[in-house]
């Protein structure tokens, strides 16, 4: 801990530990795995930037392997990582492959203490050699490994394979780090990686200085005016969360007639989201309209109103998105705008997010039986034999990943398909299927619950008891403080 104390002030200049970590680094000194939660900005990365010199420096060879989701976080990470003076890489489909040659070249010499990785990363055989030429792993830090919960808010199919991954790389000391997790997810993420016993380091949910109020709404009218309410009553940066695009561009037709607006949403072209992210964090355009694939990792401190003109699908989600509001700590509002019409598209992508395993064993039939059918049409012709035609029905595209994943289909684009194997019996298992979607199902109930229903407490108190978190007073700010007031 002294070291580490010397490496936090030499190349970060900071003379204390904020928050949970001390507790991280104290117990990885002490041998042991961590899952740390603090909120976005508090200063996570900085534990395994901390821990990647003192590892470089306790241990010939030692490197520090960071898997991270996306490549917009992973060149902020590296940034910093090389203003505070690590050598520090990153590898990723961004890089031309003469840079991902050149990159694997120094991991494999030893000259990289500190490398960035996608988990996809690890489907690429030469991945994995050039870290055993290395030395191994000594290191594996996991960033927003909520993805790696089975019931988290942001599954991803390929943070799923980071516990047999871990083991591959001969069990390296791990510390895992999310903004957001409730208890439950917290233990489903130490189960997938093997980390019992792990120490946890959970910083308090509370945000004292963010007024949260809900409102129910019906249709977009009302929702514009309630959007034009709360801008004029807290001027400044403001994001409005909604879970379909089609809800976004209809609302952004409506709002432009009040001020310029932002979209961002995965159906524009990576150009126009960065070109839009990059003038909201400059503060030229004050108003995000944004679906979830906003907000991983961005830290704009000023932002003065997030507001949800749809519900999301649990309260980790709420939870992590309105704590995009107020980081530089002063008041800002949080807005969610229930409307009960609304919760049918919550429904909707539970029922069609998750494919049930009959669907998913007759997609792995069609690509068998209709091979060359299946690689010519792609995508086009599994949608028309499995009889659906709701444009948020995703289940043959999640149908193929899970089939890659489990290493009964070959290629990732459909003129590579292949079937190589038949379905492990215990990814077809119904009882465990219905469990998992009873699970989102009353994470939605619940979520909805406190948005229709009239508060009887304090909202921050409701929100802190999801979490495991008890024994605050009331914020006095929110709307059911100032209605019991």
């Amino acid at each position: 801990m002294e070291r580490a104390a010397e490496v936090r002030a030499q190349l970060f200049g900071f003379a204390a530990w904020r928050g949970e970590q001390e507790i991280a680094l104290r117990a990885m000194a002490a041998g042991r795995d961590v899952l740390v939660v603090m909120p976005t900005g508090s200063g996570k990365s900085l534990i395994y930037q901390v821990a990647a010199r003192v590892v470089r420096a306790g241990r010939a060879g030692g490197l520090t392997l960071v898997v991270s989701p996306l490549i917009a976080l992973m060149q902020d990470q590296l940034a910093a990582a090389r203003r505070a003076g690590l050598k520090a890489e990153v590898i990723n489909s961004s890089l031309a492959r003469a840079e991902r040659e050149r990159v694997l070249a120094d991991v494999a010499k030893g000259d990289v203490e500190l490398l960035l990785a996608t988990p996809e990363r690890f489907r690429q055989p030469e991945f994995e050699a050039a870290l055993r030429a290395a030395g191994g792993v000594r290191l594996l830090a996991i960033d927003e490994a909520h993805c790696i919960s089975t019931w988290g808010h942001d599954f991803r199919l390929d943070y799923s394979r980071l516990g047999e991954i871990r083991t591959r790389l001969g069990r390296p000391q791990c510390v895992a780090l999310t903004a957001t997790a409730t208890r439950d997810t917290q233990d489903d993420i130490l189960q997938q990686l093997g980390m019992a016993g792990a120490e946890r380091a959970v910083a308090s949910v509370w945000r004292g200085n963010l007024a949260i109020s809900v409102h129910g709404v019906h249709g977009v009218d009302e929702k514009l005016r309630r959007f034009v309410f709360h801008r004029h009553a807290r001027p400044g940066a403001s994001i409005v969360y909604f879970a379909l695009v089609q809800s976004l561009e209809k609302f952004a037709n409506e709002a432009a007639r009040f001020g310029e607006v932002l979209m961002y949403h995965g159906q524009l072209p990576d150009r126009v989201r960065r070109r839009s992210l990059e003038r909201f964090l400059a503060g030229d355009a004050e108003v995000m309209l944004a679906t979830p694939a906003f907000g991983l990792g961005i830290d704009k401190p000023d932002v003065r109103l997030v507001m949800h003109a749809e519900m999301p699908g649990s309260m980790e989600a709420y939870y992590q998105e309105i704590g995009r509001a107020g980081r530089d700590g002063e008041a800002a509002d949080v807005v969610a705008l229930f409307d009960g019409d609304d919760v049918s598209i919550q429904r909707d992508f539970l029922k069609w997010a998750t494919p049930e395993p009959a669907f998913v064993a007759g997609v792995h039939r069609l690509i068998e039986r209709h091979e060359l059918r299946a690689r010519q049409e792609g995508y086009d012709f599994l949608r028309s034999q499995m009889n659906f035609y709701n444009r948020r029905d995703f289940r043959v595209e999640t149908s193929v990943a899970l089939l890659e994943r489990w290493g009964v289909l070959e290629g990732l684009r459909p003129r590579d398909w292949r079937i190589v194997g038949e379905i492990p019996p215990e990814f077809l298992d119904e009882a465990r299927d219905r469990e998992a979607r009873a699970r989102r199902e009353r994470k939605l109930l619940m979520l909805e619950s406190y948005m229709a229903e009239a508060p009887r407490e304090c909202r921050w108190i409701s929100v802190a008891r999801e979490f495991g978190e008890s024994g605050r007073e009331a914020c006095g700010v929110c709307d059911a403080c100032i209605a019991i007031s």
